[in-house]
């Protein structure tokens, strides 16, 4: 039963409790007016302490469709927290205004610590360069629904693999499904986080730090963008930022049904010329982001339709 619950780490839900909500998603896709009203009457928070597009905006767009209506601030200057407000105290202020709430905050840990202040469900949008659960969502109803399946797959994960949350979040919930394999790419100075290693099968995984090398056996290529905000100097983002650069001539290497997945936004990691090679779903993976929140509030609220 999900009514009720935050949305802090992936990991606390069952994969029943996952299954739940892709099953409820591909519902919505296919069944939208059913679902106009679902949240008639509910009101979402948006705290987004960080810069968004994607994310903020698939919350805004999902509780809209689902007949609600949204609160927040997309700049925190433009709110209490410019006048030194705690976020403690920020979340028992909404709490009173909202029925759910999604934070995004640049410290890790940010909306673990408001959902023990929270008297609502609190969905974690992003903390710092740690976790990105919604991100895994999507992810997750990306690949079911153009895949079929979320097992038995050969996954390479391309870029900043030590601050990107959404990796991390990613492999923390592909390593539970059967058979699946990982390759992780990257510059040595952007390897997978330790951690995150000690948790995997040693034979589930191996890390290169050659692209081509990769394209040749994977069924999913999920890029992301070298992060310049997570970086302490400039130089250092510079010396990295062009580790990778997906181009057509690069696709040769690669199998003809193979997916190519990006959480977004996008720098020069992918060349705009391969928007249009049929493996590119990006894009349609931002749709399936809006639907797979549309399905979390509904499950959270415990709505009935």
């Amino acid at each position: 039963m999900l009514k009720g619950k935050h949305l802090i780490d992936l990991k606390e839900f069952s994969l029943d409790e996952i299954k739940e909500i892709l099953d409820l998603s591909k519902e919505i896709m296919n069944n939208p007016e059913k679902y106009n009203n679902a949240c008639k009457g509910k009101i979402l928070a948006t705290l987004f302490y960080e810069p968004s597009t994607r994310t903020r905006l698939s919350f805004e767009a999902a509780m809209i469709r689902l007949g609600g209506s949204v609160i927040g601030f997309s700049d925190p200057n433009a709110s209490s927290v410019a006048k030194g407000e705690s976020l403690e105290d920020t979340i028992r202020t909404i709490s009173s205004y909202a029925d759910i709430v999604v934070i995004r905050h640049f410290k890790e840990g940010a909306s673990k610590l408001a959902s023990q202040y929270s008297s609502i469900p609190v969905i974690n949008a992003g903390d710092g360069s740690h976790l990105h659960p919604t991100q895994t969502l999507t992810d997750l109803l990306t690949i079911k629904s153009l895949k079929k399946d979320l097992s038995n797959h050969k996954i390479a994960i391309c870029g900043d693999l030590k601050y990107g949350r959404t990796v991390h979040s990613l492999v923390d919930a592909i390593k539970r499904y059967e058979n699946n394999k990982l390759i992780f790419v990257s510059p040595p100075e952007l390897k997978i986080p330790e951690y995150i290693k000690r948790d995997l099968d040693p034979n589930s995984f191996k890390e290169i730090s050659n692209l081509d090398e990769a394209l040749k056996e994977v069924d999913i290529l999920y890029m992301t963008r070298i992060q310049r905000e997570r970086f302490r100097s400039e130089k250092e983002y510079f010396d990295l930022k062009d580790s990778y650069v997906l181009t057509e001539s690069k696709l040769k290497y690669a199998k003809e049904d193979m997916i190519i997945m990006h959480p977004l936004p996008r720098v020069n990691e992918i060349s705009p010329d391969i928007d249009k090679d049929k493996r590119s779903v990006y894009f349609e993976q931002v749709r399936f982001g809006m639907f797979a929140r549309m399905a979390l509030i509904i499950k959270l609220l415990g709505v009935k339709i």
